[in-house]
């Protein structure tokens, strides 16, 4: 159990059905009444988010998610197939499991794969991934470091906007969290 005093972003709780986490939380001490918690909350299954008010100090059952390494092995038609490095079984996750993030996968990537009891929730790629370019404009002479930016297509076909001078076959590090370009690989 857990209190509302104690809710922090990132902190899971078991409410209305479901596995909610907080995303925002404000404590309200108004000068009439008793203290509240305002609080957001998404909804870990569906993505839905909404905004809830709690008494402060009522508690409520936190949820149980457990944590385990899995690397994505391969896609066999729409689901991706991941094994657990401990036990070696296999779970095969659809695209929509997956969520927005699934554009930086690819085989042999090792990814956090959050349960509640047997039910997968989430899937955690690595803050910062490194792809090579398959497809942008070619850079011309004089492109700088300090000039505009291109669109790019890496090899798993997630689009990401790179300086002007990258070209094809160049490895770049991702911020998978942004979509953002954090660099060339340093080899």
């Amino acid at each position: 159990m857990i209190s509302s005093n104690d809710f922090r972003p990132g902190v899971s709780i078991e409410w209305n059905n479901g596995v909610w986490k907080v995303i925002e939380f404000l404590h309200v001490k108004p000068g009439k009444g008793s203290a509240f918690v305002r609080t957001k909350l998404k909804n870990v299954q569906t993505g839905s988010v909404v905004e809830q008010t709690f008494r402060a100090g009522e508690t409520l059952p936190q949820a149980n998610l457990e944590k385990s390494t899995m690397q994505h092995t391969y896609k066999d038609a729409e689901q991706y197939v991941f094994m657990d490095m401990e036990t070696y079984e296999e779970a095969s996750l659809s695209k929509e499991q997956i969520g927005e993030r699934v554009k930086y996968l690819k085989e042999g990537m090792e990814v956090n794969v959050i349960r509640w009891g047997e039910q997968i929730m989430e899937v955690e790629l690595p803050n910062s991934v490194v792809l090579e370019i398959t497809d942008t404009d070619p850079g011309v002479k004089g492109d700088t470091a300090t000039g505009g930016t291109k669109p790019a297509i890496v090899e798993t076909g997630a689009q990401i906007m790179v300086p002007l001078f990258i070209s094809i076959g160049e490895r770049i590090k991702i911020d998978t969290r942004t979509d953002s370009y954090l660099g060339r690989e340093s080899s």
